[in-house]
C-alpha cells in the first residue's frame, strides 16, 4: 500500500464521501435540472451554485436536506473535466449526527436515478456504480483492475465468484439489497466459474483469498485499521435472485467501520466545512454576529496597542527629561598644546639629539686638520 493507516486522518462518522464520473459534457446542465425538481418537491430544503465559481473550470453545487425529520444534512459537489466527453465529481455531506447508512444517499439528491443517465462511474476503474461488472477475460487484465480499485477508488469493492454460470436471477446487482446510502459506494466485480485461480492469484497482494462461490470485500487504500480478509469473506454466496444476507451484513459491517481518508478526501471535506455558503436566515445572522464581534475585537486590540504605545512614549520622555536635570556638568575641552609627561621627555631628548651632531662633526673636522 501506498500509506501507512497511521499517517492517515480518519474520516469522519458524521460524513459520506463518494467520487465518480459522469460521461458528457452536460453534467451542470443535467445537476441543475435534478436540484431544482428536488427542491420543488420539498425533498431538498435549498441548493445553490455558489456564483463567484462561475468562471471557474471547477463547478460548485451546494444542497441543505434533513433526514429523520430533524438532522440537517449539507453536501458540497464539485464537477471539474478530466477528459474530452466526461467529467469528474467529488461528493461530501456531512449530518449533525453521525451518518445513518439507512438514511437517503447524497448522490440521489443531487443526480437523476434514470438509469440511461451515466454519472454513476466509478472515477478510477470506470465501472458503473449501480451494476455488476464481469471481471475482463484476459489475466493481466483482471490483475489490473483489482489494483486500480484497491489502490484509487473511494468506493467499496466487492469481488464475488460464480461458482457456475448464473441465470437472470442470479445477476441481480448487490447496491439494489443494500442500505440506501450504500447504494452508490458499492463496486461489484463478477468472477466467472472457470476465473477463481485468476482471481486469486489478483488478490494475493491484498491478502485476501475469494473461497470457491464465495465473496470478498477488497480492503482499498490506506487499509482500515483492524481490516483481515478472513472477516470479511464470504464463503457461500446463493446466486438464485434470493437476498445474500451474509454478504449484505459483511458488506455494511466494511462500510461502517472507521477508515482512512482516500487520497484528496480530506481537501474535500475541508472545503464543506471552511466554504460553505448555503445558509439558513439564523446562519447569516450568527455569521454577522460573528463577523461584528471580530471586527470588535480586532478593534479593541488596536486601541490597546494605541493606549499602550502612548503610554511607552510618555515614560521615555519623562525619563529623558530626568536624566537632563540630573546629568554631571560636561568635561573641559582637551587643551590641544598640553602634553603628557611621556611627549615632554621625548621632546628633551630630540632636543639633546640635535646639539650633540653639530659638535661631533666638528671634532672630526679637527682631527682631520692635525693629521
Amino acid at each position: 500500500m501506498s500509506r501507512t493507516p497511521t499517517a492517515d486522518s480518519t474520516a469522519p462518522s458524521t460524513v459520506w464521501l463518494a467520487r465518480g464520473r459522469h460521461l458528457g459534457s452536460d453534467a451542470s446542465d443535467v445537476l441543475r435540472r435534478s436540484l431544482g425538481q428536488l427542491k420543488e418537491s420539498a425533498v431538498l430544503d435549498d441548493f445553490q451554485e455558489p456564483s463567484e465559481t462561475a468562471d471557474a473550470p471547477e463547478r460548485i453545487f451546494e444542497a441543505r436536506w434533513r433526514v429523520a425529520d430533524e438532522v440537517t444534512v449539507r453536501a458540497r459537489l464539485s464537477l471539474a473535466p478530466v477528459s474530452s466527453g466526461s467529467q469528474e465529481w467529488v461528493l461530501a455531506a456531512e449530518a449533525e449526527q453521525p451518518w445513518d447508512l439507512r438514511w437517503p444517499s447524497p448522490a440521489t439528491m443531487f443526480w437523476p436515478e434514470d438509469a440511461d443517465v451515466f454519472w454513476d462511474r466509478d472515477a478510477d476503474t470506470g465501472l458503473r456504480l449501480r451494476e455488476l461488472s464481469v471481471l475482463p477475460e484476459e489475466d493481466k487484465d483482471v490483475r489490473r483492475l483489482l489494483r486500480q480499485a484497491v489502490r484509487g477508488s473511494w468506493a467499496v469493492h466487492v469481488v464475488v465468484h460464480e461458482a457456475m454460470t448464473t441465470g437472470p436471477g442470479g445477476r441481480r446487482p448487490l447496491s439494489d439489497m443494500l442500505p440506501p446510502s450504500l447504494r452508490h459506494r458499492i463496486v461489484e466485480h463478477r468472477a466467472q466459474p472457470h476465473q477463481l485461480r485468476v482471481l486469486n492469484w489478483a488478490v494475493k497482494d491484498f491478502g485476501v483469498e475469494v473461497p470457491r462461490g464465495g465473496a470478498v470485500v477488497l480492503p482499498g487504500t490506506p487499509v482500515p485499521p483492524g481490516y483481515e480478509g478472513r472477516d470479511f469473506s464470504v464463503r457461500s454466496v446463493f446466486l438464485d435472485g434470493s437476498e445474500p444476507t451474509e454478504l449484505i451484513a459483511t458488506v455494511t459491517r466494511y462500510a461502517a467501520m472507521p477508515k482512512p481518508l482516500p487520497d484528496g478526501a480530506e481537501a474535500a471535506v475541508t472545503a464543506l466545512r471552511e466554504q460553505w455558503q448555503l445558509l439558513t436566515p439564523a446562519e447569516e445572522v450568527e455569521r454577522a454576529q460573528a463577523l461584528v464581534a471580530m471586527y470588535a475585537e480586532a478593534l479593541d486590540a488596536m486601541t490597546k496597542s494605541r493606549d499602550l504605545y502612548r503610554e511607552a512614549a510618555e515614560r521615555a520622555n519623562e525619563a529623558l527629561a530626568i536624566y537632563r536635570e540630573n546629568a554631571p556638568a560636561p568635561l573641559p575641552p582637551a587643551d590641544p598644546q598640553a602634553t603628557t609627561p611621556l611627549q615632554q621627555l621625548s621632546r628633551t631628548f630630540g632636543r639633546w639629539k640635535g646639539t650633540l651632531r653639530p659638535s661631533a662633526a666638528h671634532d672630526d673636522d679637527s682631527d682631520q686638520q692635525i693629521s
